[in-house]
């Protein structure tokens, strides 16, 4: 592909230069590449143009007041938006039907669920997030929820070339604010809720909705569907912004208008979810447990039909829905026969959901075992602890991943809050302690890192697995 293919206007001999691929970082410049100099909040890109350059860059995607010598400048107010469109055109063509995900909660559970919905109606579907990028084929790990945008817009051509026609990606706050979902075509944007998180990156409640909320106001298609899980105490103000932008709405829940929860009940395996679509009653067998399972799962069903499937197979569909990984994942039973589930529930939200979600299957006691993140958010750690031991028999106050902060500091911040909970420093030697104590009509239920396989402990990520580490305690 020429220079003059992708940027408009450009003449002479600049136009005809052949392009050979999109870099953000200068280390990965070949020659005929594409660079894009942005500035973040710790690294500032533009004081390596003139090394990309000289390493082959023939563009520079920068802010006009950058200095670009001995390569086209393509001066851009916003270069982040910018380098994505571009990259776009680039890697076409793209999977034609992509549907992305926002959220606090819920989004790897949504956008796995709809690739697993796709599926079952016939299509060649894939899902990208905290998972990797997930297919009928396996997973491919890739270790962030939303990558950079060379990533990103690589990993949709890849898909496409592949046969993949129907993609479900989560958008993150953090991808949004930085432009690492731009160019592909997203048809539909779904919500599924809003709570504490990540405020260490965005400072208030109303910055982190705001960046969520580029979503729906920039990213997603002029006639696209904005699908809103509608009992969140944000969802009205989401709704507001569809409206506002004239997109067609489906929204959720026992407020939804389109898909209406009408009672949901427990199950020994799973939930009995009455609902009603238009006029027509359904009842669906859900084999999830939790309310929140049942509200990723009718926000995924609400994708597949906005994109055009029956409501009728949707919902026999989702009756064969399998559990997605780390989320309320059945790991193990104890010796005793005690259920041991892993989540992966790091927010105060999220750690309420989780506890609800199995406390209607609780005979004996509910044993939660817990920690918080290090370098993330302070204020949720109490907050957290109130959560569990409040709503938990037993409480268990462990280590998360402490990354680069004293482990023992976050501990006692979570116990602040945390009345009556035992603090165990080692999580192998916590996840031991519960299986070791919990009799055979009791739950455990091991909180906050779900899927992951490595605890990060200042610089090193060490090998480590809660369900994997449950079936070794519980063997």
């Amino acid at each position: 592909m020429r220079l003059g293919d992708l940027v408009e206007g450009l003449k002479g001999d600049d136009a005809g230069k052949h392009v050979s691929g999109f870099a953000i970082d200068h280390r990965k410049i070949e020659p005929g590449t594409i660079f894009g100099a942005f500035r973040g909040a710790r690294f500032n890109a533009e004081d390596y143009i003139e090394e990309a350059i000289s390493m082959g860059a023939i563009a520079v995607v920068a802010r006009a007041q950058a200095r670009v010598d001995g390569a086209v400048h393509i001066k851009a107010e916003e270069p982040r938006q910018t380098f994505a469109e571009l990259a776009a055109r680039y890697f076409a063509p793209l999977p034609a039907h992509i549907a992305a995900v926002t959220g606090t909660n819920g989004k790897t559970s949504t956008v796995e669920l709809t690739r697993q919905l796709w599926a079952m109606a016939g299509h060649k579907s894939a899902s990208i997030g905290t998972l990797g990028i997930t297919t009928d084929e396996g997973q491919v790990t890739t270790g962030l929820t939303t990558p950079d945008i060379v990533t990103f817009l690589s990993n949709m051509s890849d898909l496409s070339q592949k046969g993949v026609d129907h993609v479900a990606f989560e958008a993150s706050s953090h991808g949004l604010s930085q432009y690492r979902s731009e160019g592909a075509p997203v048809q539909i944007a779904a919500f599924t809720n809003l709570s504490r998180d990540h405020l260490d990156y965005h400072g208030d409640m109303d910055s982190y909705f705001n960046a969520k909320m580029r979503l729906f106001d920039e990213v997603l298609v002029e006639n696209g569907v904005a699908v809103i899980w509608a009992d969140d105490p944000w969802s009205q103000k989401v709704i507001a912004r569809a409206t506002a932008r004239n997109l067609r709405t489906m929204t959720i829940g026992e407020n939804g208008e389109q898909i209406k929860l009408l009672g949901r009940k427990a199950t020994p395996l799973g939930q009995k979810l009455s609902l009603r679509f238009g006029e027509e009653d359904f009842s669906v067998n859900l084999p999830l447990i939790g309310a929140y399972q049942a509200n990723n799962a009718l926000t995924a069903a609400a994708i597949v039909i906005a994109d055009g499937a029956g409501a009728a197979e949707t919902f026999k569909n989702v009756e064969q829905l399998m559990p997605v990984r780390g989320r309320m994942e059945h790991a193990a039973n104890s010796a005793k026969g005690a259920p041991i589930y892993v989540d992966y529930a790091h927010t105060p939200d999220g750690l309420a959901a989780a506890i609800s979600a199995i406390k209607p299957h609780v005979k004996g006691q509910l044993i939660t075992i817990f920690g918080a993140g290090g370098d993330r958010d302070v204020g949720k750690r109490p907050e957290m602890g109130k959560i569990a031991s409040e709503q938990s028999d037993i409480t268990i106050v462990t280590d998360d991943n402490p990354r680069n902060e004293d482990a023992a500091e976050i501990r006692k911040q979570i116990m602040a809050g945390a009345n009556g909970a035992l603090e165990i420093a080692d999580r192998r030697a916590a996840i031991a302690h519960c299986v070791s104590i919990a009799k055979g009509d009791d739950i455990i239920l091991i909180a906050g890192k779900g899927h992951e396989q490595g605890q990060i402990i200042g610089d090193k990520i060490l090998p480590f697995d809660d369900a994997i580490v449950a079936r070794e305690c519980a063997a």
